[in-house]
Order: structure tokens, then sequence, then C-alpha cells
């Protein structure tokens, strides 16, 4: 007799040392649930034709073919591109995914998007690792859905396995000052970062929502996938709540 579970597939960039160690351990103990990784390559976050060639649908989408061939029940892109290249790019390529393997599919920045509806929030503090330029058409875009950044902080790195060496220590620090400004919600917004280590921590600490994108993009993953995604409550609010989709 097969062992029924649900399996997990995510897109991943490949100089991302993050999001694959930190999605096992959060599945670590979850029963029937397990993720898998398809790569394709990307090196550097910035606003030049070259960075941002490396998320043509057209090498991510083979990605994802290769997840079906593992017959999973859900589609992940785990990476925040969308949020300087526009939110439709990734409603875009979910419907791409879809129609090529009949599996549903989400994107880490619309997972974050659905997270802070979710919860109700008003004053979203935004963390990142990016530059300049690259946080403020974030913000842009995410004030395009209605989610204008109320407070942020950022690191103008470029490099993106340098994202993947920022400690969690200092992660907490920018999620400490956003909230000191008055966010109500601190989003982490990098699959390279490890804020999921300090998430739940950091919400009983500041009794403020965290959204980690590694998180979120898994609490999203596991309900279109059908699972409950209560069995990971422990990794913060967001897991005891339902997405709400516009």
């Amino acid at each position: 007799m097969s062992i029924l579970r649900k399996r997990l597939g995510m897109i991943t960039p490949s100089s991302n040392s993050v999001l694959e160690p930190v999605t096992s351990a959060m599945l670590h103990g979850v029963d029937g649930v397990t993720a898998h990784f398809s790569r394709f390559r990307v090196t550097e976050i910035a606003l030049d034709a070259a960075a941002l060639s490396q998320f043509d649908a057209s090498v991510m989408l083979p990605a994802a073919d290769l997840l079906a061939d593992a017959k999973v029940d859900a589609i992940a892109w785990n990476g925040t591109s969308a949020s300087w290249l526009g939110i439709d790019r990734d409603r875009s390529l979910c419907q791409a995914i879809t129609a090529r393997t009949g599996v549903p599919a989400t994107t880490s920045t619309l997972a974050c998007i659905e997270a802070a509806r979710t919860l109700g929030t008003k004053r979203v503090g935004l963390v990142s690792p990016y530059t300049d330029d690259v946080q403020r058409r974030i913000g842009d875009v995410w004030a395009e859905e209605g989610i204008a950044p109320h407070a942020e902080r950022h690191l103008g790195l470029r490099d993106n396995f340098s994202f993947g060496e920022v400690t969690p220590a200092a992660i907490a620090d920018m999620v400490r000052a956003v909230a000191a400004e008055g966010a109500d919600a601190a989003v982490i917004l990098c699959t390279n970062l490890d804020g999921a280590a300090v998430a739940a921590s950091l919400e009983q600490e500041l009794d403020i929502a965290v959204l980690d994108s590694v998180a979120v993009t898994l609490w999203r993953a596991v309900g279109l996938a059908g699972s409950d995604t209560r069995a990971l409550a422990r990794w913060g609010r967001i897991f005891h709540a339902a997405a709400v989709i516009r």
C-alpha cells in the first residue's frame, strides 16, 4: 500500500543557499508533506537588463516541468522577483505553470501579499537585503496592490549569494526597526534571508506579524496542496490562517 502524502515543488534560484534547508527544517516532523526543488540560474538582484532577464518565464517553466515529473501537488516559484518586475508577471507565470503541468501554482511574492491581506495588516514594514533602487521599486509595486510600505529597512546588497550570509540577528534588528516606526507586520522579502529562524520569537517580542518569505511560501504551497497549515503553527501566526485570495 502506498503512503498518502503531499509533495510540494519549489522552483529555486541557483545561488540561494537558505530556502531549501529552511523549508526542510520546517517540514521536519510534519507527517505526509515533503518538499522537492528544481533550480534555474539567478546570481544577482538589480534593475539592469541582464539581471532582469534572469527571470524570463522561458527559463523558469522548464524547472516546473521537472517538478511535475515528481507528481507534486503544488508548485511554488520560491523567489520574490515580481516584487520589482510587477505582480502580473507572477500571475501569468502561475497560469502558465498550471496550463503546462495541471498543478496549482503560487510564488513567494503572491504568498506574501496574500498573507498580509489574510492577517488584515494595515502598516507593513518591508525588510530586504536589496539595493536602494530595487527597494524603491518594490515599494511602488506593492503600493499598486494597495499595500504601500509604512516603513522599510534594506541592506544595499546585489549579489544573491551574499544574502544567505546575513545573520538572523541582523534580520531581527531590521524587523525591530520597522516595528519601532509603527509597522503592524514585517515582511522579510527575500527567500535567501533566514528570517524564519527568528520570525516566531519576534512575533512574541514585538506583538506584530512577521512574514518571512520562505515560511509564507511554504504556508501557501501547503494550502494549495490541500494540507493543514496548522501543523506548522510553531513557525508563526500565519500558519493558523487560511489564505484570503483576491
